[in-house]
């Protein structure tokens, strides 16, 4: 893994497969691969592309497949680089990236959540229905915390399945998948003979409605900017004050600079359009908390220890039953919040609420985005690459009018390509002997 993905504040890694590790609070997130401290932009540009070859490939290949979708649907539809499409993909790409970040979670324990679509939709639906004026009509707060519940409780049921019966993730999933589907159906027909309610608050409306002032923007531009720097000044101090190896000035300098390129250039887009979409705050700050807790607390690093050796965690003094416990309701969490955020872009719910592709570009957001099949590798931000990736093709191919059976052949491709990334560079990792 390359440098800039090593998590803030971890200084060490342990290595699937090793044997005991001495202590639980100790646990690290990630592979350090640094021997060397390299002097100069030569040398580090060098080392990284060894690592690159050894199958280190961090976030390059999905870098790349945005650069290659985007001059494709931009080649073949001018519409794909206006203003209005850029904040469509914001909007389509928020409530995906939202449930995704739940899923980054399970796939780090080396888990599967295939009920995360339709948990959403049950989330959102509960949601609506308590909305209804005067029926029951309850505050937007207190019904919202209702609907987080219930998907929480989802993902608390699941994974005592999970560990106390010992069946795998993927059957009790499945299970619960196709059950709340179910449940959304009778819920949706009992109180619409159209099976479409709509929601009724303004407040959830405009979540995914409103959009902030171009001041806002420019404001929540700088302040993303701005603790950017303050992450990476961090990091570099903690990797100096341990003797890690660090990345050279000019390097870490250049990444600041495209990181700042990239979002005051994307305020400015939206700007000429509506502006940047509330969502995109909300969503923000959602990275951040989560980012926060995988790369920072001891929580993030025994994620990280289960999903990379649970039998050497387990002899560590980890409770890998508790964590896997405490991982499925964050992706139930994540589910229900992200569901709310899908309904207010449609502003409504329906019987098909959580159908569709839905599943498939939740989970393919996750793996797109670098987090590993096999556990104890990726990143919280992988959620919000791989949205970005899924919504641009979907956002290309709508703007070409595809057949819906077309997008499903061309977004199962990109999946496929990314699991075989993923395989790729654990067998080049395994043989350079880093994994």
């Amino acid at each position: 893994m390359t440098d800039d993905q090593t998590p803030q504040g971890d200084d060490q890694t342990p290595q699937a497969g090793q044997g005991l590790i001495p202590e639980a609070e100790q646990l690290p997130a990630y592979h350090e691969e640094p021997v060397a401290r390299p002097n100069s932009v030569s040398e580090y540009m060098k080392n990284w592309w060894i690592r690159v070859r050894a199958g280190e490939l961090g976030s390059l290949p999905i870098l790349v497949g945005l650069v290659i979708i985007a001059i494709i649907f931009g080649s073949l539809n001018d519409t794909f680089f206006s203003s209005r499409n850029f904040t469509n993909l914001l909007l389509q790409m928020s409530g995906w990236a939202t449930i995704a970040i739940g899923v980054v979670f399970v796939l780090l324990i080396a888990e599967i959540d295939l009920s995360v679509a339709y948990n959403s939709a049950v989330g959102a639906v509960i949601l609506t229905l308590l909305l209804r004026p005067g029926d029951p009509g309850l505050p937007w707060p207190v019904a919202l915390l209702i609907a987080l519940f219930v998907t929480t409780s989802v993902g608390l049921i699941m994974s005592l399945i999970i560990t106390k019966a010992g069946v795998p993730s993927f059957v009790v999933t499945l299970a619960f998948n196709l059950g709340l589907s179910g449940v959304v159906l009778i819920l949706t027909t009992s109180f619409s003979t159209a099976g479409t309610v709509l929601i009724q608050d303004s407040v959830i409306k405009g979540l995914a409605g409103n959009f902030l002032t171009d001041a806002w923007g420019w404001i929540l531009a700088a302040a993303v900017v701005g603790g950017n720097v303050l992450m990476q000044l961090q990091k570099y101090r903690s990797r100096l004050a341990s003797g890690l190896p660090n990345r050279p000035v000019p390097i870490v300098i250049a990444q600041l600079v495209f990181v700042a390129i990239i979002v005051f250039g994307g305020v400015y887009v939206a700007n000429l359009d509506r502006g940047v979409p509330m969502v995109i705050l909300v969503l923000g700050i959602l990275l951040a908390f989560w980012t926060f807790i995988a790369s920072s607390t001891r929580f993030g690093r025994h994620v990280y220890a289960v999903g990379g050796n649970p039998e050497a965690a387990r002899r560590a003094g980890i409770n890998v039953d508790r964590v896997r416990i405490a991982v499925f309701m964050i992706g139930g969490l994540m589910a229900g919040i992200g569901g709310v955020i899908l309904a207010s872009r449609l502003m409504s719910v329906a019987t098909n609420t959580g159908g569709g592709n839905q599943l498939l570009n939740v989970i393919a957001a996750a793996v797109i985005g670098g987090t590993s099949l096999f556990g104890g590798s990726g990143r919280v931000m992988s959620a919000l690459l791989g949205a970005m990736v899924i919504a641009s093709v979907e956002n290309g191919m709508g703007l070409l009018g595809l057949a819906s059976g077309t997008k499903f052949v061309i977004t199962g491709l990109v999946l496929l390509a990314a699991v075989l990334v993923d395989a790729l560079s654990k067998r080049g990792k395994a043989a350079a002997g880093v994994a």
